[in-house]
C-alpha cells in the first residue's frame, strides 16, 4: 500500500466514521472503533510522509 493508497483509505474510513456516528451514535462501539483504526492509519501515514522529508 502506497501513500495514494492509504490516503484514499482514510477518507473511505473517515466518511464511514461519520455515517455510522450519525445513525449508530458518536459513542457508540462501532464508531469507536472504526475510529481507533482510522487513528492508526493516520499515524502510520504521518511516519510515512516524516520518511520521505
Amino acid at each position: 500500500m502506497d501513500l495514494e493508497d492509504l490516503s484514499k483509505e482514510i477518507e473511505v474510513l473517515r466518511r464511514k466514521m461519520i455515517t455510522v456516528g450519525l445513525s449508530e451514535g458518536f459513542t457508540s462501539s462501532k464508531t469507536i472503533k472504526i475510529s481507533q483504526i482510522l487513528d492508526r492509519l493516520i499515524n502510520i501515514q504521518m511516519g510515512l510522509q516524516n520518511c520521505l522529508r
